[in-house]
């Protein structure tokens, strides 16, 4: 590309800089439309995005790219350098008996002579689905069938075999002669499940395979679930025929039993199975082999979370050997950043010097050193160059509510950013390293796609979402003021719009939006999300909305991150409480009109708020949220309370169930009947509490649907309206009858 495009970029990269550094308070646009509910949810406002892409061997990358015309799929070939197309894959128009126009999912082995083809897809969980999979022969563009309705199908490294998960077994297929082998026969739903995780590990370990080749490909380590001593949970489902189905499945609550994980190490050549003996533990989170052939590192955590093993496993012998052992006063998290060198030492990071950092130590576990230093936080591991010996990573070094790219020798020395330094920045690295893809966005520029060697050097933008930006100009649109505010001796993050034409010297109600999980983020410089053009469009109405991110939010320590330990939502809900008192203060607020909202973790804070906080928040809406925390998860809610039976002021004290009574202001309770996470239980067991203490509120409960409420025409929409005129009613002044009415 000619060098003064090159410039323009820059310059448009460090202005934006400027403006995120700046967090100027003016506001913004000359436009004088008004958003409406209907165009936040019909994609009017979408950011045009990068399909995903895969990196390849060498420098390339491939596309899964769908042609509208004949409505087939084609995985496509990139050159990182030019960003062209080089060749088309496979097309599925040109599939010869393939039972399906496109397919929605691709894979590679080792070498890339071969694809997985996917399609057909069934959602179980979050992350979890069932599908039809072919392997394609690249060469001689042959077909053959895996299987129907499998899991996580998985090539071996040695390209000759596909091991996959099927009605809770193990099975490896032979691609040389098309021979099955059935690794496990016990898997039964609700009582054993082979090489799949159960639910709580999905949702809180975040992963689904739970089975890994080793590296010779003689081996398959998996994990063995026995759920039959775990509760079960059941959901009546409404559906669309005369009767109700009920949906069942095993779902351990704080205190009550988990399933049973053991390890276990199938042998391709000899067809046994071995139990492996990792000694006391409640968890295994985390499986993965070594660069030796032989070794696999599994992880262990106690049911406290808070001592981490990472054990050697001899595949050959089952004998095991402490790697790594890692202990907290509260929680250890779990992570996926474990590299091995050449040399088996490896690469980790921790937060146990109060930050999360990098670490090298040696094949036998000893530190060799600690790589990034400072009071800051990496927050992403990206990978490692070993013919550079350079880790890439990213980090909040420029900021906490900032996201910035770097790179660092090994030794921890010649640390350079590699990207914008403000707004966010996520890198997507290159197998070999050589070049990433930088996706870039600040709180006044729409997602920008651009292409970046290994050095930082920016080569191409890709896209840059200039349509939108100039869409965004015929709105009238305010700006995001990013300030900090201490509250109960914390300098806490936060942002706030004001309507665009905000005088001071006016009183305007307040919505406040959070959501305040362990470890989360809500204030953070980046584009738009649907939420925040939905607080645009109160704010065009003549509402002020503010968000702060108190006690127990990430990216600024352990010890802030930690505070809330064993006491959840107590500090949180004080922290929105003081911050909402403290901006009552503000001429231009009316104290008198003041509001809350959140969704599940947001939700139970926003209930605390309005009944703990009720001589400062007038009104709360909650949607999905947890009301006891004896109602949630094992995995989670032990991790930053322990049990019910240890701590239960820590569980009670803090449910709004327990002091529903106090409820004075606007109250709107929403859920979905289909929510496999937090249960509607949580919510009709809050009713029950309201009715029981004569409270009246206001409520809505979406059948059938999950915990986002978002599947079928117009969910979404419907409950943004409903929230919409909730707020209106009860938010707009002090006369309801003069509140201004916004259009949806």
């Amino acid at each position: 590309m000619k060098k003064i495009v090159l410039l323009a970029i820059l310059t448009i990269f460090f202005s934006c800089s400027e403006n995120a550094k700046n967090q100027t308070s003016a506001n913004q646009t000359a436009g004088t439309k008004n958003i409406t509910l209907e165009e936040i949810w019909n994609g009017t406002f979408s950011t045009d995005r990068m399909n995903s892409l895969n990196s390849m061997n060498g420098d390339f990358y491939t596309l899964l790219n769908y042609n509208k015309e004949t409505k087939s799929t084609s995985v496509d070939k990139y050159s990182y350098a030019t960003l062209e197309k080089v060749a088309t894959i496979v097309d599925s128009k040109d599939l010869k008996n393939f039972p399906s126009p496109s397919f929605s999912s691709y894979r590679f082995n080792n070498d890339e002579s071969k694809l997985l083809l996917g399609f057909n897809f069934n959602q179980i969980y979050r992350r979890s689905y069932t599908g039809t999979y072919y392997v394609y022969d690249i060469a001689s563009k042959k077909l053959s069938l895996i299987g129907k309705e499998i899991q996580e199908p998985t090539f071996s490294p040695d390209s000759k075999k596909v091991a996959y998960a099927k009605n809770n077994n193990i099975y490896i297929k032979n691609l040389r002669n098309n021979s099955v082998t059935k690794v496990t026969r016990d898997g039964k739903k609700n009582h054993i499940i082979n090489g799949i995780c159960d639910w709580v590990y999905e949702e809180e370990f975040s992963f689904v395979r739970a089975f890994e080749w080793s590296k010779d490909s003689k081996n398959l380590a998996f994990l063995r679930f026995d759920e039959t001593r775990v509760n079960e949970f059941s959901m009546d489902m409404v559906g669309s025929e005369l009767y109700p189905t009920q949906q069942k499945f095993k779902y351990p609550k704080a205190g009550e039993k988990n399933a049973i994980v053991t390890l276990h190490m199938y042998n391709i050549n000899s067809r046994n199975t071995r139990k492996v003996n990792l000694g006391d533990y409640e968890y295994i989170p985390r499986i993965k082999w070594s660069n030796k052939n032989n070794i696999l590192v599994a992880f262990t955590l106690n049911r406290h979370q808070n001592d981490l093993k990472l054990h050697n496993v001899n595949a050959s012998n089952g004998r095991r050997s402490l790697l790594l052992h890692e202990t907290d006063k509260a929680y250890v998290d779990i992570h996926d950043n474990l590299t091995f060198l050449n040399d088996n030492s490896f690469i980790w990071t921790s937060e146990k010097n109060g930050f999360n950092h990098i670490y090298h130590y040696n094949e036998a576990g000893k530190l060799i050193n600690q790589v990034t230093k400072g009071d800051w936080e990496v927050t992403n591991y990206y990978g490692f160059n070993k013919e550079k010996n350079t880790i890439y990573y990213q980090s909040v070094e420029n900021g906490s509510i900032n996201r910035g790219v770097y790179s660092i020798n090994l030794d921890g020395t010649d640390k350079k950013i590699l990207s914008n330094p403000f707004g966010t920045n996520a890198a997507s690295f290159s197998k070999n390293l050589h070049y990433f893809i930088n996706t870039f966005s600040d709180a006044n520029t729409p997602t920008v796609y651009s292409l970046y060697n290994g050095e930082g050097k920016l080569l191409k933008t890709i896209k840059d979402n200039k349509e939108l930006k100039e869409k965004i100009t015929e709105y009238n649109m305010s700006q995001k003021e990013f300030t900090t505010i201490n509250v109960n001796g914390n300098d806490l993050n936060m942002w706030m719009i004001k309507p665009s034409n905000f005088d001071e010297n006016k009183k305007y109600p307040m919505l406040m939006f959070q959501y305040s999980g362990p470890g989360s983020q809500q204030v953070a410089n980046r584009w738009n999300g649907t939420n925040d053009y939905w607080h645009q469009m109160l704010a065009q109405q003549g509402y002020i909305i503010a968000c702060v991110d108190g006690r127990g939010t990430g990216y600024k320590g352990a010890d802030f991150k930690k505070s809330t330990y064993l006491n959840l939502v107590k500090y949180e809900t004080e922290d929105q409480i003081a911050a909402a008192k403290q901006l009552a203060t503000r001429p231009y607020i009316d104290e008198n009109n003041i509001g809350i909202w959140g969704w599940s973790f947001g939700g139970h804070m926003s209930t605390n708020c309005l009944l703990k906080g009720g001589d400062i928040f007038k009104t709360a809406i909650a949607v999905a949220p947890v009301t006891s925390w004896r109602f949630y998860d094992t995995v989670y809610t032990e991790r930053f309370m322990r049990t019910p039976q240890e701590n239960p002021n820590g569980y009670d004290e803090n449910s709004p169930i327990n002091y529903a009574d106090k409820l004075e202001g606007n109250y709107l309770l929403v859920h979905g009947s289909g929510d496999d996470n937090v249960h509607v239980q949580n919510s009709m067991r809050m009713i029950n509490a309201l009715v029981k203490a004569n409270k009246q509120f206001d409520m809505a409960i979406y059948p059938d649907r999950a915990h986002g409420i978002y599947r079928g025409k117009n969910t979404r929409l419907h409950l943004y309206k409903k929230m919409t005129t909730f707020i209106q009613e009860n938010l707009g002044g002090t006369d309801k009858n003069k509140t201004t009415k916004i259009k949806g």
